[in-house]
């Protein structure tokens, strides 16, 4: 009888401003500690997030988000946050990734038969340098393949509402194409989200769902178009043991 096969599950959670104890402008479950809010409430608010997932808050991993196509290994837990890093890649069972956001899309992946997850933040600067296709590489360098790679696109300023300059749309389309969009104005728009579920599937990656909320729209989400200075939410995934599989 050959050793038992390792059954793992990724578990992923969003969080919204409900059930925290930051003040306004924060209200209420801020997750930031870079946006001017209340270290103590941040930290009350991380060790409830903590508490309700069921890890010790030592086992989380933060990012210093920078908007750029850096990626991190990581193989346990950091006592600070990964310096100037957008993407965290593990194969460490009960090691939660946290992405934040409040209107850029966080992305959260998992390879559930190689062990490999990745949370990744995809702001528009982000998304059109390449993010996303440096985090795949970095998965299938530790395993993973394109086709069992499941993807989770969180709630993210949508095309309706997010408008930038002609210009600005023209070049994230070239280098995400079916990002471009008009907005429910009739302006010119970027729909992020669009342009990453097109870069996924011309990697292999066909298993994508998206939270369709908007944040600019949705009040129980932070949003930094919306209401600036505000806090974060977070995307945060993990793998689990979920048994073992033997064979005769």
């Amino acid at each position: 009888m050959t050793a038992p096969h390792r059954l793992l599950r990724a578990r992923r959670v969003v969080t919204t401003r409900a059930g925290g104890v930051s003040a306004a402008p924060y209200d209420g479950f801020n997750l930031a500690d870079h946006v001017g809010d209340d270290p103590a409430a941040v930290a009350a608010n991380r060790r409830r997030l903590a508490s309700v997932i069921g890890l010790p808050p030592e086992r989380f991993v933060w990012m210093e988000q920078i908007h750029s196509r850096n990626v991190t290994v990581v193989d346990g837990p950091v006592s600070e946050p990964v310096p100037a890093t957008d993407a965290l890649v593990t194969r460490e069972t009960g090691l939660a990734l946290v992405t934040l956001s409040a209107d850029c899309v966080s992305i959260l992946l998992s390879d559930e038969v190689a062990g490999v997850i990745a949370a990744v933040h995809a702001g528009r600067v982000g998304a059109r340098i390449g993010i996303l296709p440096r985090v795949l590489d970095v998965m299938v360098d530790l395993g993973a393949r394109p086709d069992r790679i499941g993807a989770l696109l969180g709630p993210a300023a949508s095309g309706r509402q997010y408008e930038v300059p002609a210009a600005m749309r023209a070049d994230v389309e070239a280098h995400l194409p079916g990002s471009a969009t008009r907005t429910n104005r009739g302006t010119p728009g970027l729909d992020l989200r669009a342009g990453l579920r097109r870069q996924l599937a011309d990697h292999g990656v066909t298993a994508v769902v998206e939270d369709p909320r908007c944040t600019i729209e949705d009040t129980s989400l932070f949003s930094h178009r919306r209401s600036a200075p505000t806090g974060r939410f977070a995307s945060v995934v993990w793998l689990e043991e979920a048994g073992e599989e033997g064979t005769a």
